[in-house]
C-alpha cells in the first residue's frame, strides 16, 4: 500500500510518523502531540549526557591533572549504556558509539606524552683515541691552560663554586626567573629535555620550544601540547632563522636569566640550580656559562696559526670536555667560546648584536663570546662537574653533543669557522693563547684611509727592515680602507690578507657602523678593537698620521691609555719630523731680558702642546733658574732642560722617545739607577784638573763603536730628567745648599766639582755619586749628538772669575742630521744589561761598583753602613726615609 504525505500535516507529525514506522514496523494511531513530546525529551537527555561528559573531559584537561597516567572514563560508559535504550535502536546506537569512541580515544592519545614522544637512537659507543701522541698533546695543553688560569684568575671545583656567595637562592624571595629556549630541527630529544627540565631542583620560569623551518614542526607542536603545561610554549616559523634566531627570541624574555640549549643537550636535574648559583656570584656574574667549550688555536713555530680542525697538532686548540682523550672538566675553565648551551643574564644577550656577524650561517657561538669580551669584558666559562653525579652534568648524554661537534668536518664549514675566529683575533679578541703568551712589538701603525697607509709606509718599512724590530699595521676596513687596499698601497702580496699570520689587521669598522652619520660607531669600533690589539701585542708606540680624523685620534688615545704597559700614541708627519703629542714648552725669561726677546717668545707658536711663559722680577741666579724651572706633576712627566745657547738635532725627540720606551717604560726592563737621558756627547773629562780629551767611539770600540753608555756624570747641555730622581734632587739640594762651596759636607776624592760655586750641577753630581745613579749618553761617529753647545758667554763661559779656558772645538759637536738607528748595535737599543757604565772619572765600573763607591764615601744626608747600604727615598715626595742594602 502506498504512502503519501498530506499537505496539511505538520512537519513534526510527518517526522514522527516516519520514526514510528521505522521503529515499530507498522502504523499506529496515536495523538500527534504525545509522540512529539517524547522525541524532544530524548534529544534533551542526549544533549545533557554530552554536556556532563564534556564537563568532566575539560576537568581532566586542566593543568592540575597529570595526563601521563591514562584517565578512567568507565563511569561515563556505564551511564551511556543505561540511556542508550531510551534514545535509539541497538544497531543505530552502536554505529554512533563506535564513531564517538574512536574520536574520544584519538583525543585522549594526543594529550599523552608517552604516546607522541620519540627517542633519539644512540647505538654507538663513545669515541676513544688510542693515539699516544695526540693524547700527550691534548693533556699537556690542557694542563698548561689550567696552570696559567689557576695562577692568574683562580679556578674552582664544583664544590668550591657552590660554596661561594650568590645573589640567587633556591628558595626564598631571591629565586631567579629562568627562561629556557630549546631550538629543534630534526633531532628526537625534545621529550627527554622537557622531562629533565620539569624535574629540575630549581624550577624554570618558562620554556620556549622553537621550530624554525623544521620539517618536524607538526610532531614538535604535538609533543609540547601533550605536556599541557602553561609554562611551556611552542614558537614556530616556516622561515629558518638558523642559529641566531634563538638569541633573537631571547631578547624578548622578561626573565632574569636565559638558558639556551641545543637539541643535543639533555641537562641533569641540578643544572639550573648550579648555573644560577654561579651566575649570581660576584666573580662570574658578568660571564656566559656552559658545559662544552673550545680553546682556539695557538701560534705555531712558523708564526702562523693552524686550523682549529688540524689533526695531530697541539696548537690546534682544545675541545672541552673531550672524552676521546679522557679530559674531564673538574675545575671551572675559561674558554674562547662555548658550544651547545649558553647560560647568561638576559641583559648580556643584547651584546651579540652590536656588530654584524661574520656570517649568519654558522659561528654564533664564537661571535657571542667575542662580542661579550670586546664590549662587556665578559668571559666564557665551562663549568666543572661531579663525575660521580650525572645530575650535575649539562649534557647527561655526552655522546650526542660529541658526535655533533666531531662530525663537522665539511671543508667549507671548517673554512668559514677558521676565517671567523681569525677575524676575531685580528680585531682584538684576547684568546687564551693571547692571554698566556702576551706579545711585545715595537709599534702598531694605524691608518684610517689608503692615503694614510701611503703616508705611514716609509716609517713602517724602516721598522720592518730593522733587525730585531717588529711592527704591524692596523687599517679601518669597511668602506674606509680594506686589508687588500693597504696591501696594494704597501706593495705587499694580497696573500697577506688570507694567511693566518700577523701583518695587517683589518678592523672591518663598517660591521659596526653600517650606514650612519654619527661619529659614535666609528669611535666605539676603533677604540674597542685597538684596545684588544694593544693588550695582545703590547706595542711601545701606536703611530698614526698627525692630521687623522679627530674622533679617531680620540679613540686611539683612549685605547693607548688603557694598556698597563704604557703604550704611547705618536703622531707622525714624515721621517724628518715627529709631532710631540702632549708635550709642553716652558720658556723662562731673565729679569733683564730685552724687548726683542720678549716679542719673540710671545709670538712663538708651539703646536705640540701648551706653552707657558715665566718671567722673573729679581734675578735668581743659575741655580734657581734651573732647579725651579720645572717640577714633575706625575711619574710620566719628564723635563727637557735646554739653556739658551743649546741647539738640538731634528732627531732629538726620536732619541728621547726611543730611550724612554727602551729603558723606562718597557715592563721587562728594570734600571732604577737611570736618572736622565743626555742629548750631548762630551769630548772632555771635565771633573779632573787636567780635563783630558775623551772619545767614546774609540773607548768602546771593542764592545761596539757606537753603543750608548751609562755615565755617572749628569749632562747640563741638553738632557731629559726623570720625575722620581728630580724630586729626590730637589729635596737633596734644599738640604745641602750652601753659599760657600767649601762648607759643603760632600767632598768627592780627586773631583774638580768640590770647588764649583753657584752650580746646580755640582749638587746633582754629589747626589748621583752618593746613590749610584747614572745618565744615558749617545755615542755616534765624530761624536755627533742630538744637542750642541755654541759656547755663548754666560754665568760660566767667559765669566771674569773663571780661570778655566773654554775652547769652542772642545765643546761644540756636530748635530745628527740623519736617522741614527743604523749606527746602533744590531740597529736597535742594546738590552739594559749590555749597556757599559762609567764612573764620574770616565773609568769603567759596574753599577754595583758605583753604589759601593757612594756608600764608602758615607757623606749622604743619612748615616748608613759604609760598606753595604745606601739612602732610600720616597719617590712620591723625594724625602729620604731609611737605609737599604744594595
Amino acid at each position: 500500500m502506498g504512502y503519501g504525505r498530506n499537505s496539511t500535516m505538520r512537519s513534526g507529525d510527518y517526522l514522527e510518523g516516519m520514526l514510528n514506522d521505522y521503529v515499530g514496523g507498522r502504523s499506529k494511531t496515536k495523538a500527534p502531540k504525545s509522540a512529539s513530546t517524547k522525541f524532544v525529551a530524548a534529544l534533551t537527555c542526549l544533549q545533557f549526557f554530552f554536556a556532563v561528559y564534556a564537563t568532566f573531559l575539560l576537568y581532566y584537561m586542566g593543568p592540575s591533572i597529570d595526563l601521563r597516567t591514562k584517565p578512567d572514563f568507565t563511569w561515563a560508559t556505564r551511564i551511556a549504556q543505561q540511556w542508550k535504550q531510551l534514545m535509539i535502536t541497538p544497531h543505530v546506537m552502536g554505529h554512533y558509539q563506535d564513531a564517538a569512541s574512536s574520536l574520544i580515544q584519538e583525543e585522549i592519545q594526543a594529550t599523552i606524552p608517552s604516546q607522541v614522544c620519540e627517542n633519539e637512537k644512540i647505538d654507538f659507543m663513545q669515541k676513544k683515541s688510542n693515539d699516544v701522541k695526540m693524547i700527550k698533546f691534548k693533556r699537556e695543553l690542557y694542563d698548561e691552560v689550567l696552570d696559567f688560569q689557576s695562577k692568574n684568575i683562580g679556578t674552582e671545583t664544583l664544590e668550591e663554586l657552590m660554596a661561594m656567595k650568590s645573589k640567587w637562592d633556591l628558595k626564598g624571595p631571591n629565586r631567579p626567573k629562568i627562561t629556557v629556549l630549546l631550538n629543534h630541527f630534526k633531532r628526537k630529544t625534545l621529550c627527554a629535555q622537557l622531562d629533565s627540565l620539569l624535574q629540575q631542583t630549581l624550577p624554570f620560569h618558562h620554556v620556549w620550544v622553537l621550530s624554525f623551518g623544521s620539517p618536524n614542526e607538526v610532531s614538535l607542536r604535538r609533543i609540547v601540547e601533550s605536556y599541557n603545561d602553561s609554562r611551556i610554549s611552542f614558537i614556530s616559523s616556516t622561515y629558518d632563522f638558523k642559529y641566531y634566531g634563538r638569541f633573537q627570541m631571547a631578547l624578548q624574555t622578561e626573565a632574569d636569566l636565559v638558558y639556551i640549549v641545543d637539541d643535543d643537550m639533555i641537562p641533569g636535574r641540578k643544572m639550573l640550580q648550579i648555573l644560577a648559583h654561579v651566575a649570581g656570584t660576584d666573580k662570574y656574574k658578568n660571564s656566559v656559562l656552559g658545559s662544552i667549550g673550545r680553546i682556539l688555536p695557538f701560534r705555531q713555530k712558523d708564526f702562523t696559526f693552524p686550523s682549529y680542525r688540524k689533526f695531530r697538532s697541539k696548537e690546534a686548540g682544545l675541545y672541552l670536555p673531550d672524552p676521546a682523550y679522557d679530559i674531564t672538566v673538574d675545575k671551572i675553565v675559561q674558554v674562547d667560546f662555548l658550544s651547545s648551551s649558553w647560560f647568561l643574564s638576559a641583559e648580556l644577550v643584547k651584546t651579540l648584536f652590536i656588530e654584524t656577524p661574520f656570517t649568519f650561517s654558522t659561528g654564533e657561538d664564537l661571535h657571542l663570546s667575542y662580542q661579550l669580551q670586546k664590549y662587556r669584558n665578559a668571559g666564557s666559562f665551562v663549568l666543572p662537574v661531579d663525575p660521580k653525579d650525572k645530575e650535575t652534568w649539562g649534557d647527561s648524554e655526552h655522546r650526542l653533543a660529541y658526535v655533533s661537534e666531531t662530525t663537522v668536518i665539511f671543508k667549507d664549514i671548517v673554512q668559514v669557522r677558521d676565517d671567523q675566529w681569525w677575524k676575531a683575533l685580528s680585531t682584538g679578541y684576547v684568546t687564551q693563547w693571547a692571554a698566556m703568551y702576551p706579545q711585545k712589538v715595537d709599534a702598531l701603525f694605524y691608518a684610517h684611509s689608503v692615503d694614510e697607509v701611503k703616508a705611514l709606509a716609509p716609517l713602517l718599512e724602516k721598522f720592518r727592515s730593522t733587525v730585531g724590530k717588529k711592527a704591524y699595521i692596523v687599517v679601518s676596513g669597511g668602506n674606509f680602507c680594506t686589508c687588500e687596499d693597504a696591501a696594494t698601497a704597501l706593495k705587499w702580496p694580497l696573500l697577506v690578507c688570507k694567511e693566518r699570520r700577523f701583518k695587517i689587521f683589518d678592523l672591518a669598522i663598517g660591521a659596526l657602523s653600517g650606514v650612519s652619520n654619527s661619529e659614535a660607531p666609528v669611535i666605539q669600533a676603533v677604540y674597542s678593537s685597538m684596545k684588544g690589539l694593544i693588550k695582545i701585542h703590547n706595542p711601545s708606540v701606536v703611530i698614526t698620521v698627525n692630521d687623522i680624523d679627530p674622533n679617531v685620534k680620540k679613540a686611539l688615545k683612549m685605547a693607548s691609555e688603557t694598556n698597563a704597559n704604557n703604550t704611547t700614541l705618536v703622531l707622525y708627519q714624515g721621517l724628518q719630523f715627529l709631532k710631540f703629542f702632549g708635550w709642553l714648552i716652558c720658556v723662562q725669561q731673565h729679569c733683564q731680558v730685552d724687548e726683542a726677546t720678549i716679542r719673540l717668545v710671545g709670538s712663538f707658536d708651539w703646536p705640540h702642546g701648551p706653552k707657558t711663559l715665566r718671567r722673573r722680577i729679581i734675578q735668581g741666579g743659575l741655580i734657581r733658574a734651573v732647579s725651579e724651572s720645572w717640577y714633575p706633576s706625575s711619574d710620566d712627566d719628564f723635563g727637557l732642560l735646554l739653556e739658551d745657547d743649546i741647539e738640538v738635532s731634528p732627531y732629538y725627540y726620536l732619541w728621547i722617545k726611543y730611550a724612554l720606551l727602551s729603558y723606562y717604560y718597557d715592563p721587562q726592563v728594570s734600571l732604577p739607577q737611570l736618572s736622565s737621558i743626555s742629548l750631548y756627547t762630551p769630548r772632555l773629562v771635565e771633573v779632573v784638573k787636567e780635563r783630558p780629551k775623551w772619545n767614546a767611539t774609540e773607548f768602546f770600540k771593542r764592545i761596539h763603536p757606537n753603543t750608548p753608555y751609562l755615565h755617572q756624570l749628569p749632562c747640563s747641555w741638553g738632557a731629559v730628567f726623570f720625575p722620581k730622581h728630580w724630586r729626590e734632587f730637589y729635596v737633596y739640594m734644599n738640604m745641602r745648599f750652601t753659599e760657600n762651596a767649601k762648607e759643603n759636607p760632600v767632598q768627592i776624592p780627586r773631583s774638580r766639582t768640590n770647588g764649583w760655586q753657584a752650580s746646580w750641577k755640582k749638587f746633582l753630581i754629589d747626589m748621583m755619586y752618593l746613590r749610584g745613579y747614572v745618565s744615558l749618553y749617545p755615542n755616534f761617529p765624530q761624536q755627533a749628538s742630538f744637542s750642541t753647545n755654541h759656547m755663548e758667554p754666560g754665568a760660566h763661559i767667559s765669566a771674569k772669575d773663571n780661570v778655566v779656558k773654554h775652547k769652542k772645538e772642545d765643546f761644540e759637536v756636530p748635530l745628527l742630521k740623519e736617522d741614527f738607528r743604523s749606527f746602533l748595535p744590531g740597529m736597535k737599543m742594546p738590552p739594559a744589561s749590555k749597556l757599559p757604565s762609567l764612573n764620574l772619572f770616565n773609568q769603567p765600573v759596574s753599577l754595583k761598583g758605583l753604589k759601593a763607591a757612594g756608600a764608602k764615601l758615607g757623606q749622604d744626608v743619612l748615616r748608613c753602613d759604609n760598606a753595604t747600604e745606601l739612602v732610600v727615598v720616597d719617590h712620591a715626595t723625594g724625602l729620604p726615609h731609611s737605609c737599604s742594602k744594595f
